[in-house]
């Protein structure tokens, strides 16, 4: 099990978690379905499946924030509504004004509900207690500002803040890319996004194809910045930087799918090995890139 994409943030230095006080403080909001007329529902639901809402290993924590959804497309509830309204027209004579009209979509999306397609999602967030970092695998915002917006519903004080760092990251890529000297311990990937700090906003991409220094050079000198870079970390995991510090693509490499292959004795052992693995590696990766950005002061 690995994370594929890192929203980033920092534990709060002088935070203080443990699994028990985490377990009774997720507790009270643990998923559960939802009823016929609810159109989305979220809760805490076991990491390992074995109930308990927080799994701790050596100092790294995992949660999981299930979300379910029922798939109603405005499309039908119009279709349904418009049948309805015909009936209603047939019967009173005039055809319903807007009021009517919007008291029989909330009455058709009330009747649709239950006979809709229920989908789930799961977004994983890690807590790492013994080198500061938070993690949540979510590519979107919406999605990390969930996890985050109910977590902050259970704990007090709230334990996790922003990551700030000296270097913005597109700075820092610009220039790795135009130097051609990526920070010790990375190489650059063949994906490259470059695009301008004007208003044009005008973007070069380059998908799976190297990019000469002298083009990036022209790039720059035309007033654009890199964006998103694709990189490797000690040829032991591959993923993709953005200008906002999000963390994409996050990919093991061969390396590290061998020291996988040990035998288990169950998914139990499986799940703990997956997660030391992963949480070992990222941890030494996100200590590596911040550094080559500069650690902001207050997080020294």
């Amino acid at each position: 099990m690995w994370f594929k994409n890192l929203k980033l943030y920092r534990l709060a230095p002088h935070a203080t978690l443990t699994a028990s006080a985490l377990e009774a403080a997720l507790e009270p909001l643990a998923f559960q379905p939802g009823s016929s007329q609810d159109s989305q529902v979220s809760g805490w639901a076991s990491p390992r499946d074995d109930g308990a809402l927080v799994y701790e290993q050596n100092g790294q924590i995992l949660l999981r924030l299930r979300t379910e959804k029922k798939l109603l497309p405005t499309t039908v509830i119009n279709q349904a509504s418009r049948a309805r309204a015909q009936e209603i027209e047939d019967r009173q004579g005039y055809k319903p004004g807007r009021k009517q009209m919007k008291e029989i979509k909330e009455q058709m999306t009330m009747e649709l509900l239950p006979r809709a397609f229920v989908i789930a999602h799961d977004t994983w967030l890690w807590m790492d207690t013994r080198n500061g970092w938070v993690a949540i695998d979510a590519a979107a915002t919406a999605r990390s500002d969930e996890v985050l917006g109910l977590l902050a519903k259970t704990l007090t004080p709230f334990p996790i803040v922003p990551l700030h760092v000296e270097l913005s990251p597109a700075t820092a890529m610009t220039l790795w890319l135009s130097e051609d000297e990526p920070p010790a311990g990375f190489t650059i990937d063949q994906d490259t996004e470059l695009r301008s700090t004007g208003e044009s906003r005008a973007t070069v991409r380059y998908v799976r194809q190297s990019i000469e220094i002298e083009e990036v050079r022209r790039h720059v000198q035309a007033g654009k910045q890199c964006t998103r870079l694709a990189m490797t970390w000690n040829d032991r995991v591959s993923f993709v930087l953005t200008d906002t510090l999000d963390i994409k693509r996050v990919a093991p490499l061969d390396v590290l799918k061998e020291n996988q292959d040990a035998q288990v004795a169950n998914e139990a052992e499986q799940f703990d090995a997956d997660t030391a693995l992963m949480t070992g590696e990222l941890a030494r990766l996100l200590d590596d890139l911040t550094g080559a950005l500069g650690s902001a002061p207050e997080e020294k």
